[in-house]
Formats: C-alpha cells, sequence, structure tokens
C-alpha cells in the first residue's frame, strides 16, 4: 500500500484492525455456543476441542494483523516472524508447564481415558469429571465443590466405571420376634438419621432388603447404601458403633461381630 495516501492508508489499517477483531468475537461467539451445549459424553471432546481451536484461530488473527500493520511501519515480515520464533522459544522455555497441561490434556481427550460423568480419582481428589480442558480436569466431589487439577500433575487416574460403590451391612437380628421388632424399628431410625447426618456421602437414599435367613437359621436385616468411592469409614466405623450400641441397649448379649460390613460395585447410570 506504498502508493496509497496517508489518510487512505490509515483507513486501511483501522479496517484491518477493525476485521480482526470482528473475526475474534465472533470466533469467541460460536466457542461459547459449543461450551454451551448439554455436557453429554458425546460431547465432550467436541467442547475441548473448540475450546482449543478458539484460541488458536484468535491467536493467528491477533498475529496476523499486528505483522501487517507493522509491515505497513516498514518492518520486514520475515524480521517479524523471526523475532516472534524468538519469542515463542523464550516464553516455551519459561511455560514448560503450560506445554505439559496442553499435551496431558490433549491426551485425556483423544485417549478415551475418562470422559464427562465419570467417577473418577486423580492426585488424591475423589468427584464426577465435569470438565475436561486444555490446562485442567475440573472434578465435582462429594460436598459439591468444583475442584480443578491441573494437568500435568496427573499421575494415575482410578475410574469408576459402574459409577458407585454398594456397602451392604447385615444386621443380625434376634431369633425373639419381639425383640427383632424392636431391633429393626430401632435401625431404621438409626439409618434415616444417618442419611441426614452423613449426606455428603452418600449418592442414593439407602435401601432395606427383606429378611435373610441363612442356612443355620439365623436371620438378619440387609441395608443397602451406594456411597462415593473411599467415603465407607464412617460407615464401618461411626454408624456401625451406634448400631451395635443401640442393639446392646435392646439386647445385652448382643456381639459387635453380628454387624458386617461388605462391598461391591453395582452396574448403575449416573443421573448426572
Amino acid at each position: 500500500m506504498s502508493h496509497i495516501s496517508g489518510p487512505v492508508k490509515i483507513f486501511a489499517l483501522i479496517f484491518i484492525v477493525a476485521m480482526s477483531h470482528l473475526a475474534v468475537i465472533i470466533v469467541r461467539r460460536i466457542n461459547k455456543r459449543v461450551m454451551e451445549l448439554s455436557p453429554r459424553k458425546s460431547l465432550s471432546k467436541v467442547r475441548s476441542l473448540s475450546s482449543l481451536s478458539a484460541s488458536i484461530i484468535v491467536f493467528l488473527l491477533y498475529f496476523g494483523a499486528i505483522g501487517l500493520i507493522l509491515k505497513e511501519f516498514g518492518v520486514s515480515l520475515m524480521a517479524y516472524l523471526a523475532s516472534a520464533s524468538v519469542m515463542g522459544l523464550a516464553i516455551g522455555f519459561g511455560s514448560q508447564g503450560l506445554v505439559q497441561d496442553v499435551v496431558t490434556g490433549l491426551t485425556l481427550i483423544f485417549s478415551d481415558l475418562v470422559d464427562l460423568g465419570d467417577v473418577v480419582e486423580i492426585s488424591g481428589q475423589t468427584g464426577i469429571v465435569r470438565q475436561i480442558g486444555m490446562r485442567f480436569i475440573v472434578l465435582e466431589n462429594y460436598l459439591g465443590a468444583e475442584v480443578s487439577i491441573p494437568n500435568r500433575t496427573i499421575t494415575s487416574v482410578i475410574k469408576y466405571p459402574k459409577g458407585y460403590v454398594r456397602c451392604l451391612t447385615d444386621i443380625t437380628l434376634s431369633n425373639d420376634p419381639a425383640l427383632a421388632y424392636r431391633m429393626e424399628e430401632r435401625v431404621n431410625h438409626l439409618i434415616s438419621s444417618a442419611f441426614e447426618q452423613y449426606a455428603g456421602i452418600f449418592l442414593a437414599p439407602p435401601s432395606k432388603e427383606a429378611h435373610i435367613k441363612t442356612s443355620s437359621g439365623k436371620e438378619f436385616l440387609r441395608i443397602k447404601f451406594r456411597i462415593w468411592p473411599g467415603r465407607g469409614s464412617t460407615i464401618e466405623t461411626n454408624l456401625k458403633q451406634e448400631i451395635v450400641q443401640t442393639l446392646k441397649n435392646i439386647d445385652p448379649a448382643y456381639a459387635d461381630w453380628m454387624v458386617s460390613i461388605n462391598y461391591e460395585v453395582e452396574k448403575k447410570q449416573l443421573p448426572f
């Protein structure tokens, strides 16, 4: 544009900047629409890649616009690209953590290691995967808090593909029907209170099975708790002690071993 007059050249530069900025706004709005899509598993890769692609396009638009403007002020494009390369290397060496985040984020996206809605344990944090980004993976923990974990700190991933852990609490009842009725009544009250008191460890209200009889004639009541992975210690200690002590008040001969706790994983689609 060396043959163009000064005012026209200034207008052309302003036009280039305006169009570049408008293109950036359009790219960001498209990315925002994609990110607002329903967080279904099938869209997790689209959302993450959309965010990365938008960042790259915005950078290229601004980078190109600055280069064209500098060219009009006599700066060689080759010199501009060379200096940008040197600066890029310097920034790269100073931002190795950022590069590691991006590489790990891409690995998570393309390897199908985790997906939105999965229950996982990462870097000592257990929760539901809410977002897989280029820098962070975001979990929602059992307290409902969002935990952002830098991708570069991920060394191992424990995935619970079947959704949750089921804690089975078997409570032996007395052979005396009257005592057994009182025991069950008290246990039901304790379980209801526990669900309110320890709500943070449960994924669903506890359920009760019908009385189960063993071949030896023993009868027990089975309570099923659907809990967060790694949160069973409260049931093993506090709740079990409360149940045993309550039943000892009804029957002094009641023993600790008469309340047993086991775990299993049951396949279930989580409503998240």
